[in-house]
């Protein structure tokens, strides 16, 4: 009968509620629209689909290696870790390779770690070079934290506390920690408040500038600060004379007046010397005198010579 053929693709006209019947139903829902298309990876029997799943399925199976830590760094050498011992950084672990030869620097370690109470760990010597990202480490690692830095008014403080008149080190673009180091360690030995360094482009406190302090680290603080020139501005309103190293300096270190006062150094870089913003903020620009003109210092020589004349002139030797 017409219209009832059973043939694969005939239509049935069933009549009345029919949905396939006419325009309607089924064909009205069929012309409405589906969204845009997925992209082939999420859409699944899609090569592109299966190829992310593979590698997904890959990544999830791979044994996961521990997150760096920004709040620690490794010290790695046996000189180098006796010597971190010797100025008493604030080490938290020492880490010993499996089979590491016994020498009288490692049985050092062992007798000053058990006097401080810092944990010792043995690993395998595979972990070590992992650990120390393949340092030299002769099969000693030494773990440090970040360095707390101070507050810039807490070296005021420092000298209000022993009734001293402040005397502080700024350093401008200085970014050689064993400057940094060298200037700590100057700044311990002829009777500074304290260093004063930038948070960015300058050197920070790490395990070289700690161990070129010679141990100077564990009794001057460093202070960072987020803008130099403005902390410059502080020191001043708070009745410090600031004075930069230059060697074009208006007044030689010999003839400057100030040293008795309360006194901000600032030492640039060796390269570049004091910024223009840094240069301008200073009360008075010091020249070292030098034999040769053509000779410079590094920063940290030039703040060492500058201090050295300072508590020279402060009576500090005498006191």
């Amino acid at each position: 009968m017409a219209g009832n053929s059973a043939r694969r693709g005939a239509i049935k006209k069933s009549g009345k509620g029919n949905p396939t019947a006419g325009s309607g139903g089924r064909v009205r829902r069929g012309l409405e629209g589906k969204g845009p298309t997925p992209k082939a990876k999420d859409r699944e029997g899609h090569t592109a689909y299966k190829a992310r799943k593979r590698v997904e399925k890959t990544k999830s199976a791979r044994p996961k290696r521990p997150a760096k830590t920004g709040d620690s760094e490794w010290i790695a050498g046996r000189n180098s870790v006796v010597e971190a011992l010797r100025a008493h950084m604030p080490i938290t672990s020492i880490y010993v390779a499996e089979g590491a030869e016994r020498d009288g620097r490692l049985r050092e370690v062992f007798r000053v770690a058990a006097e401080r109470g810092v944990s010792l760990l043995e690993v395998p010597r595979n972990e070590m070079d992992r650990l120390t990202q393949g340092a030299v480490h002769q099969g000693l690692a030494a773990k440090v934290p970040a360095y707390e830095y101070a507050h810039p008014d807490d070296l005021l403080d420092r000298a209000a506390e022993v009734k001293e008149k402040p005397l502080i080190v700024a350093l401008d673009s200085v970014t050689d920690p064993r400057n940094l180091g060298a200037v700590v360690r100057s700044a311990a030995g002829f009777g500074a408040h304290g260093v004063l360094i930038p948070e960015r482009r300058a050197a920070g406190m790490t395990a070289s500038a700690w161990k070129t302090s010679a141990g100077a680290a564990a009794r001057v603080p460093v202070a960072q600060t987020v803008n130099l020139t403005r902390q410059l501005k502080a020191y001043q309103e708070a009745g410090c004379m600031v004075i930069g190293l230059a060697a074009d300096g208006d007044v030689s270190l010999p003839d400057l007046d100030l040293a008795d006062g309360p006194l901000v150094v600032v030492v640039g870089s060796e390269g570049n010397g004091l910024s223009r913003l840094v240069a301008e903020t200073c009360d008075q620009l010091v020249s070292i005198p030098m034999v040769n003109a053509l000779e410079s210092l590094n920063a940290g020589v030039a703040a060492s010579v500058t201090l050295y004349s300072v508590a020279e002139k402060r009576g500090t030797f005498t006191s």
